[in-house]
């Protein structure tokens, strides 16, 4: 806001701003799930196909563990956000605070004229007029088709839009789904025109968590009693409702009290009062008592600060502090945890279980014993084609070719995305430990690796798991033979 003529250039209000992020935010999210690199969508979590993606990059089931950062990375960031600037996420980005600012400002107010203007929030519509009763069902009417596109729209991060319409097609076989979007249809109707800010205020457990996030330097929507006066005392208890009854307490106070900040308020809250959990940092005050004060060339007396800067009055508010530092410093440390371990990803599934024979024997034609150990091989492959796979065995050093694998003889091929189950036979015909004591359990190495269309192994496509390979006492092998 700048001086000229002594007068004031109105800035482009909050409001506004807040529309073009709320514009932003909906298509976004509405375009993002069907944005697929590679077959892989940006963000999906589906518990049908037991997959994660993240950042156009595919995850199994084995691999969610990533989940409880990414779960971290979200809190963390809200918490970050809460005590550099309150509750602006609130007011900026909750997708509660869109729906119904989508619904009260554009439907009620902007279509169909049920509400007289965007500035008054308090004033409800006289639903005893025919007229008003009319358009009331006709914003209803334009909310439902929305409400169910929202619903579609949140679980296409969960069913991706490919699958999720193919199912709805088929609702006796995929009911589940068709009652979860009607469901939080319904949900969002009732948020957005029965509950309202209600939700904020007596729902949304996140009001009470700021409390003990805020401190000093927080920055949110103040008014200033130095300049504007003090209309509310410590204990909340209004002292004046007139600015006649104001100037007389306080000659020098400024606030002509217009409630313009009071009327617009969404959450019905007099910001004149102070910090109180209600308000949602909008900035809608701040738009109102700007326009009232500009038009008498005076700045405005709410304003998106903290109480350090204009409470307090001690100095101008620290926005790098320690704990926003260390806030700064946790989130980046676990996003460089999240791209180290997801940088890791292995590009097959194997699971790898002994079967409950420890091992066989059998006498060759030429008087050697040969030993074997029996294995189920769980593979899935995670690629969108068939692909062969195979694999070798990594023994001890010193033991290097004694250990052999006597079945599967040859690759085979594995779908993509379809477990697949292997029963492996390793042996041996060496003698590999003198034991006459016990059994011996032999550490090995199994490396098993996708095959190219060369025939040769993919060094992407392959991955390394710990097993055992059990080796019988003297005394076994003797009387096998």
């Amino acid at each position: 806001m700048n001086t000229k003529s002594n007068e004031f250039t109105i800035a482009k209000p909050w409001r506004y701003k807040r529309y073009y992020l709320y514009a932003f935010a909906t298509i976004f999210t509405l375009i993002l799930p069907w944005i697929k690199v590679n077959g892989n969508h940006f963000f999906l979590l589906s518990f049908d196909k037991l997959q994660l993606h993240l950042a156009f990059v595919r995850f199994d089931m084995q691999e969610f563990y990533l989940l409880p950062f990414l779960l971290m990375l979200m809190f963390l960031g809200i918490f970050a956000i809460t005590v550099l600037g309150g509750r602006v996420f609130c007011g900026w980005l909750c997708p509660q605070t869109i729906f119904r600012v989508f619904y009260r400002d554009l439907i009620e107010t902007t279509i169909v004229g049920l509400r007289k203007r965007i500035k008054n929030k308090q004033e409800e519509p006289d639903m005893s007029l025919r007229k008003n009763k009319i358009k009331k069902a006709i914003a209803v009417g334009i909310a439902i088709p929305l409400s169910l596109l929202a619903a579609a729209d949140f679980l296409w991060y969960f069913v991706p839009p490919e699958d999720f319409f193919s199912y709805l097609s088929d609702i006796p076989n995929h009911w589940t789904l068709f009652g979860i979007v009607i469901g939080v249809a319904l949900f969002l109707l009732y948020d957005i025109i029965i509950l309202k800010e209600n939700f904020c205020v007596y729902v949304c457990p996140y009001s009470r968590v700021q409390s003990i996030l805020y401190d000093e330097h927080t920055i949110m929507a103040l008014y200033n009693p130095h300049r504007g006066g003090k209309i509310y005392d410590e204990h909340h208890n209004k002292l004046v409702t007139k600015q006649k009854d104001l100037l007389a307490v306080d000659p020098n106070a400024e606030c002509t009290t217009c409630q313009a900040c009071v009327t617009v308020c969404p959450t019905h809250i007099d910001i004149r009062k102070g910090l109180q959990l209600e308000c949602i940092n909008c900035l809608e005050c701040v738009d109102a008592c700007t326009t009232v004060m500009g038009k008498l060339g005076k700045e405005s007396l709410v304003t998106w600060s903290s109480d350090y800067e204009i409470i307090e009055k001690k100095g101008k508010t620290k926005y790098f502090r320690p704990k926003i530092i260390g806030y700064i410093v946790l989130l980046l440390g676990i996003s460089v945890i999240l791209g180290m371990m997801g940088s890791k990803k292995e590009h097959m599934l194997l699971n790898i279980n002994k079967e409950n024979r420890l091992y066989s024997t059998k006498v060759m034609p030429d008087g050697k014993v040969r030993v074997n150990n029996s294995y189920v091989f769980l593979l899935q492959n995670t690629q969108s084609q068939t692909m062969k796979f195979y694999f070798e065995v990594i023994p001890p050093k010193g033991m290097e070719g004694k250990i052999k694998i006597l079945k599967p003889t040859k690759a085979f091929n594995a779908q993509p995305g379809v477990k697949k189950k292997k029963i492996v036979t390793l042996s041996t015909t060496d003698t590999l430990v003198h034991n006459p004591i016990k059994d011996s359990v032999i550490p090995i190495t199994i490396h098993a690796y996708a095959l190219d269309k060369d025939g040769k192994k993919s060094e992407k496509i392959s991955v390394l798991r710990k097993s055992s390979f059990i080796y019988p006492k003297e005394s076994v092998l003797k009387a096998s033979k």
